[in-house]
């Protein structure tokens, strides 16, 4: 397909200088194509790089990256380890291979990869901090420990060292110094939720439960769709006695995560203590649907129908359970009574004769030589199974005597809390406040959890409903990455959309269909060489004018990254991006309002880059005429109040994101409190 369409550039758009693929371009395409987050389209021409080119690390090094980024953990450590072979120098393909090793749980070859990456970048960050997090995967305190002590030493203002070493302390129980790295991580950064998160776990295993809760009220107030934040707080509360707060929490983390296991086995124990039998056996019915083996949850069920009237419900439960654990005398007491009530006296008198024997057995010291209700695996647990107050249990206990205990995880989540930083493109992760992204003409758009708004303009409409493009328009900031069919598709379109422009070269529609063909193949310089020339064909079609507009922003921003990515991938020295290299974009979204005035998405975008080049009142002048425009464009205000706050204006600024948040932008509430406490 490549090979084609290399063909079909060399007659209409002469840019390559012979049949062989320009590799250099292919190679910045599929970066581009990385940097977007197209892992499907990226490695298809990394491919053809490797293909061309076979001796060279960075195609192997960037395909590994995009297989990371898909879960292909074998195939990017198969592409790290090429690409290291080809040249050892470059750190970010250890960082890499060792993640991918982690994923695979291989931690003594991702120890030796982040070794020699600190070898060559002794004061990389994310190296010493993904070294650290495999220590603890592996259960080396003391290693970890060191590491993050030279990480710290290395990024003083790094929380996450911080908790990470917090964590590693409080495995070890040296909770003093727990108490003191979790207290530094908040004086560091007391808007992140993480922070207060963890020293509540501190405090619950201090047994400190009410500063627990108040620690976990600050997380809720930081990150209120964490569902996991709102779990750890129904926990503290059902240790204050405070069940209908700790349900209160269960129902919210059950709305953020409806999949929660252990929402919906303590929601069910707490209804059912409270007395709500029928929603407590629906969450019960929700844990067995996730998994049909858990014991526990059948026997609380049985319970739960045996009070509710179903009785055959119960003991079809209660014989479950037996089977499982033969020797557990509670389910057969239990279904004793259960029998009795339906009039099954022979299976009655059977169950309780079974209670009798092993009762007598017992007081005349007879051992039945097998356990009872696997209490083998309590003692594996020991006392860490309850945390020593005999209110909770592990998940992974399976002594059928806990039954009525409230469920925790087996290890606080400590292995999934700390990610690496490294995530497939340069981004700080400090950075976490960032304005929503420019519009864009599309065919595809990614699909969130919330409903949003559909983006409407009525010539796109009327282009729409006269089918001049081969699919429906749309107008998203919330881009979707191609799917392998998607890619292959607009291949063949650039083929199909070329013979078109052969057979009527002065359609301006089919120049600018084949340039979104290209655009969303992230052939960038193909994509403005077409809509250069719908633009001489069709001064007056403003699409050609914002579509190039966006597609110049895109490549000054990976300009801006290549300045600051891996430079010992690549020895070129970058380009500068300046002020003025913005100029073009704005021209061309000036011309799309000088012809389409009402088309509210070209001064929203030209508000987003006044306010990247710090006019930030220029940009509020835009944002202005986008909400008259449009009252419900909830982007606007959220990058309106952004910029208010970049002013100093907070109050007006908090005003806008409230309005966004009221809007659908949920992201909105965080940065709410992170400066509702900050003076103007």
């Amino acid at each position: 397909m490549i090979r084609r369409l290399t063909c079909l550039l060399l007659t209409l758009l002469p840019m390559l200088a012979s049949s062989q693929i320009n590799t250099e371009r292919v190679m910045d395409i599929g970066r581009n194509a990385l940097y977007f987050e197209d892992y499907v389209l990226s490695i298809q021409y990394f491919n053809q790089v490797i293909n061309a080119k076979p001796y060279l690390a960075e195609p192997y090094f960037f395909r590994g990256l995009a297989k990371m980024n898909l879960d292909d953990y074998q195939g990017a450590e198969s592409d790290c380890t090429e690409a290291i072979e080809r040249n050892p120098f470059v750190v970010s393909a250890y960082q890499v291979r060792g993640l991918a090793r982690i994923q695979q749980d291989k931690f003594v070859d991702a120890v030796n990869d982040y070794t020699k990456a600190l070898e060559y970048d002794p004061e990389n960050v994310g190296v010493w901090h993904n070294l650290a997090l495999c220590r603890i995967r592996q259960e080396d305190y003391a290693g970890a420990q060191k590491d993050l002590d030279q990480l710290i030493a290395v990024a003083p203002r790094y929380t996450r060292a911080y908790l990470m070493r917090g964590e590693v302390e409080l495995k070890q129980k040296d909770t003093l110094s727990a108490e003191k790295d979790f207290g530094r991580a908040i004086e560091i950064d007391r808007y992140d939720s993480d922070t207060w998160a963890s020293r509540a776990i501190l405090r619950m295993h201090q047994k400190r439960y009410e500063d627990a809760e108040k620690d976990l009220d600050q997380a809720v107030h930081l990150s209120t769709r964490n569902s996991g934040v709102y779990i750890n707080r129904a926990l503290a509360r059902y240790y204050q006695n405070n069940l209908r707060g700790a349900m209160r929490d269960y129902d919210i983390a059950l709305d953020i995560n409806p999949n929660d296991f252990i929402g919906h086995y303590n929601r069910g124990l707490l209804r059912a203590q409270v007395g709500d039998d029928n929603r407590a056996i629906e969450d019960f019915n929700f844990v067995l649907e996730m998994e049909p083996d858990n014991m526990m949850a059948r026997f609380n069920r049985a319970l739960l129908l045996d009070q509710t009237g179903d009785y055959k419900g119960a003991i079809r439960d209660y014989s479950a359970v037996i089977q499982e654990f033969p020797n557990f005398l509670l389910g057969y007491q239990y279904r004793a009574q259960a029998r009795r009530k339906i009039g099954d006296r022979k299976g009655a008198d059977a169950d309780e004769f079974k209670v009798l024997k092993a009762q007598l057995d017992q007081q005349n010291g007879v051992s039945s030589n097998h356990q009872t209700a696997d209490a083998s695996s309590d003692k594996s647990e020991g006392g860490s199974s309850d945390k020593g107050d005999g209110k909770t249990r592990k998940k992974s206990d399976k002594n059928m005597n806990n039954y009525r205990k409230i469920v925790v995880a087996d290890n606080d989540d400590s292995q999934n809390r700390y990610k690496t930083d490294y995530r497939g493109r340069v981004q700080d992760k400090h950075v976490n406040i960032v304005p929503q992204p420019l519009f864009a003409l599309t065919y595809y758009e990614r699909r969130n959890e919330v409903n949003r708004l559909v983006y409407y303009h009525k010539f796109i409409e009327t282009l729409n409903s006269d089918k001049v493009l081969p699919n429906r328009l749309i107008i998203t900031n919330q881009e979707a990455p191609l799917t392998e069919a998607q890619v292959q598709k607009h291949f063949a379109a650039v083929d199909e959309q070329s013979a078109a422009i052969v057979a009527y070269p002065q359609d301006v529609h089919k120049r600018y269909a084949r340039a979104l063909d290209f655009y969303l193949v992230q052939d960038f310089d193909s994509a403005l060489e077409d809509l250069n020339q719908a633009i001489a064909l069709e001064p007056r079609f403003f699409p050609s004018y914002f579509t190039r507009a966006l597609i110049l922003y895109k490549q000054l921003e990976l300009k801006k990254r290549d300045q600051n990515l891996d430079r010992e991938i690549s020895a070129e020295k970058q380009e500068t991006v300046k002020a003025i290299d913005y100029e073009l974009v704005k021209h061309d979204l000036d011309k799309v309002i000088q012809l389409a005035p009402d088309f509210v998405y070209a001064y929203y975008n030209r508000g987003n880059v006044l306010a990247l080049l710090k006019d930030y009142r220029a940009a509020i002048v835009d944002y202005d005429r986008a909400i008259q425009l449009d009252p419900k464009l909830a982007d606007a205000y959220f990058n309106r109040g952004l910029t208010h706050i970049f002013l100093g204006n907070n109050r007006q600024g908090i005003q806008d994101l409230s309005k966004a948040g009221e809007l659908g932008l949920f992201s909105a509430y965080n940065i709410i409190k992170r400066f509702t406490e900050r003076k103007e």
